[in-house]
């Protein structure tokens, strides 16, 4: 119980190098926001080691893109390659995603597994992380169209706050899908039922 607890709460500290490094990028230059990222990163992957004698996919992941995409910044601040980064965030997530979920166990399933959720049908997040892993790709390919053709305004503003709402749509209407899903699942098997009592019946 107590090895679970650990795991739990190193698995939401791996979220923090990631969030601490896209706050220093727009807070400060970007050498200090990529040092501060990777200084991060490899402590919680440390501290993750030492404690739980292995190391999330998750925290993995985080380090790997403040990596790239501190890298790619460092090429050129303000330029091209600065922008292309949602465009390889997009891509690399989706084919985290992709891969998570032709390998096996998706990351959701695994999420709620640490978190210790369970009410959740792992057949749902499966469906639902099938979805994301398109999402996330069309969003970096938008994202990567408008660095090549679009304003920079446009591009900062999908970059934030355009994400954050295309996000929240895209949740709506995935909710609006799986309820449909489920009703329609809930049928068949009130129809499987009913089909069973008359053959079975003398």
């Amino acid at each position: 119980m107590e090895n679970q607890k650990i795991n739990k709460n190193f698995f939401l500290l791996s979220f923090l190098p990631a969030m601490a490094y896209w706050y220093l990028e727009e807070s400060y230059p970007v050498n200090i926001a990529v040092t501060g990222g990777l200084i991060l990163a490899i402590l919680e992957i440390t501290l993750e080691k030492l404690f739980t004698k292995h190391v999330h996919t998750l925290s993995k992941l985080n380090f790997f893109l403040i990596l790239f995409l501190g890298g790619l910044s460092l090429l050129g601040e303000d330029g091209l390659w600065f922008k292309l980064q949602p465009f390889f965030t997009g891509v690399a997530i989706s084919g985290f995603l992709a891969y998570r979920l032709f390998v096996g166990k998706g990351l959701l399933v695994e999420m709620t597994e640490i978190l210790g959720q369970s009410k959740i049908p792992d057949f749902v997040l499966t469906y639902l992380e099938k979805h994301m892993a398109f999402f996330f790709l069309a969003y970096g390919i938008f994202m990567g169209a408008l660095a090549l053709f679009g304003t920079t305004g446009q591009w900062a503003f999908f970059k934030t706050l355009g994400f954050y709402g295309i996000f929240v749509v895209f949740m709506v209407f995935e909710m609006i899908l799986l309820r449909l899903k489920l009703k329609k699942m809930m049928k068949y098997e009130q129809s499987r039922a009913i089909l069973s009592r008359f053959s079975h019946h003398p």
